[in-house]
């Protein structure tokens, strides 16, 4: 799904820049002015792709399953971009045989004559029409009756930028931002495990039900203790007793030493200590359940404890997830600097690790690939304001999705991270030609650059940006949890970026700078340096005619 958005994407750009070349050009003409408008763009943007997951896929990620996702990104990169630029090129040329030819690009025949045509039904004349008029088909331009073209050149371009929309357009930005920004404030840290499990999975309805009734309860903690320790003596106990403290604990240890207070037996050395626990306390119908948690081993007459297990649970207020990390902190350090070895762990905390780092991860990488874009603009300059206009439309794209997302219910895991990163690359996909366009166009106002900027590049990133919405439906028929995450996270990056290039920009522009003054002047003065008197002598003689 996300390499389909920039595939699709070099796609539209390139039939885009097909179709504004001249068709009594040669082909191998129009393939050269295809290439050279649209291939440097789309290069630029997918070694910024490449670069992007390039990080994602390189040792520093300590997230096996983003590491293996980015690279498969990285390989679709290329191929994707070797395909746009050698299979669909071929498909160009072998389309520009045909139109030069005259033959049909569906059926490869010759379209028949227009005397022919009128006398065939309507079904055959649609489907033999080769889509032009005859009186305009060697016009210079037959883009401009494309019914996206027009539809943006005659209405679109007019309605946007009419000055009584423009502050409706202001207000729907600052509402925009407003929702952002407050759903920025409210972003729930980490995954929750019901997201990754089916809808209708019964592990969901049991998930939920705990959340609901045993949600002040952290789960079952195993205490594992790995190492003979010495559990007769009080410094021991002690210790024991210190790092179970504050837990709700099921331990054999503590019932045995009950047990010995209860029946006033000593047992402070070890061969009484393991006699008792073997002869009696196992013995007890009560306590043969803990005949598991030891582990027993003889060597010669003696027998020896060389590991054992209890149990520890802790009361926690509503937010259980952030303080099962929070614990889960604080005892894994306990088991590095103690004199006791043990190990702590829960099934749940495989997913808890995941939750810890889901805060800094898209922090880190969404700030190494901002800081990316501004090293590659730094060195590639094509205009100063472009590249601040450029930054600024990444940043208000990537803050509306994150906010809007977790407004949406969407927790920061696994694919909503990816997702962020993918935004980044989205974004600056389709804001780039027309940001740069706008930036260098040479008209005399502000406004006029932004409807050439749309007419130019309005198509392309309309028919892409559609493509990729639709081709998200199938997502919603999926019965997860997780894959209606992808759907939600990838609708907001296509809406958000599609709101930006069609509504934001084209108003916004026209209010900041940079300001299209000088090419004015600089017209003027090039037109007064032409600006010539020329004398011409009319003779009397009628018969006589004059050059000029």
């Amino acid at each position: 799904f996300l390499i389909s958005g920039h595939g699709t994407k070099g796609v539209f750009e390139l039939l885009s820049g097909w179709r504004r070349t001249r068709e009594n050009l040669p082909f191998k003409d129009r393939v050269a002015d295809a290439y050279s408008d649209v291939m440097v763009s789309y290069t630029m943007t997918s070694s910024l792709y490449f670069i992007a997951f390039g990080m994602g896929a390189s040792p520093f990620t300590n997230i096996e399953a983003v590491k293996v996702f980015c690279q498969n990104m990285c390989v679709s990169i290329l191929l994707n971009y070797f395909y746009i630029f050698s299979f669909f090129g071929s498909c160009l040329v072998f389309a520009g045989q045909l139109e030069q030819n005259r033959y049909h690009s569906i059926f490869c025949c010759k379209i028949p004559s227009a005397e022919y045509l009128d006398r065939k039904p309507v079904w055959f004349q649609t489907m033999m029409n080769d889509g032009h008029q005859h009186t305009s088909h060697h016009e210079t331009n037959p883009y401009q009756h494309h019914f996206i073209q027009h539809f943006l050149r005659e209405h679109y371009n007019e309605w946007i930028t009419n000055i009584y929309v423009k502050p409706f357009v202001v207000i729907l930005y600052l509402i925009y931002a407003s929702f952002s920004f407050m759903g920025c404030l409210q972003i729930n840290d980490g995954a929750n495990i019901i997201n990754l499990l089916a809808s209708e999975s019964p592990s969901v309805s049991y998930a939920l039900i705990q959340q609901k009734y045993f949600s002040n309860y952290s789960p079952v903690i195993g205490f594992y203790i790995y190492e003979p320790l010495e559990y007769w003596n009080g410094t021991v106990q002690e210790d024991l007793k210190t790092l179970s403290q504050g837990f709700n604990t099921v331990s054999w240890i503590e019932q045995y030493y009950q047990y010995l207070r209860v029946g006033n037996i000593s047992a402070t050395n070890k061969s009484d200590f393991i006699g008792v626990l073997q002869s009696s306390f196992l013995k007890k119908p009560e306590f043969q359940h803990f005949k598991n948690d030891i582990i027993f081993s003889k060597a010669g007459d003696e027998n020896n404890i060389i590991a054992s297990r209890l149990y520890l649970v802790a009361r926690t207020s509503e937010n259980t997830q952030r303080e099962a990390v929070e614990l889960l902190e604080k005892l894994r350090p306990l088991s590095l600097i103690q004199s006791i070895k043990f190990i702590v762990f829960n099934p749940t905390f495989v997913f808890m690790d995941h939750y810890g780092l889901s805060v800094t991860m898209p922090v880190l990488i969404s700030g190494f690939g901002v800081l990316l874009v501004l090293i590659l603009t730094f060195f590639l300059v094509i205009h100063p304001l472009g590249n601040f206009w450029l930054i600024l439309s990444v940043t208000s794209i990537e803050l509306g999705v994150l906010g809007l997302m977790t407004l949406w219910n969407v927790d920061m895991d696994c694919i909503s991270i990816l997702c962020l990163i993918y935004t980044l690359n989205f974004a600056i996909d389709h804001c780039a030609p027309l940001l740069y366009t706008f930036v260098l166009a040479t008209e005399h106002t502000r406004t006029q650059c932004i409807k050439n900027s749309l007419q130019e590049h309005g198509t392309a990133i309309l028919q892409n940006v559609s493509s990729f919405l639709i081709g998200l439906v199938p997502l919603l028929f999926v019965p997860s949890n997780l894959t209606f995450t992808l759907f939600k996270c990838l609708l907001l990056a296509g809406s958000c970026t599609l709101l930006h290039c069609f509504v934001i920009l084209p108003v916004f522009l026209t209010f900041f700078p940079p300001s299209k003054k000088h090419h004015k002047k600089k017209k003027r003065a090039k037109r007064k340096e032409r600006e010539e008197i020329e004398c011409i002598e009319i003779q009397e003689n009628p018969d006589h005619v004059t050059a000029v």
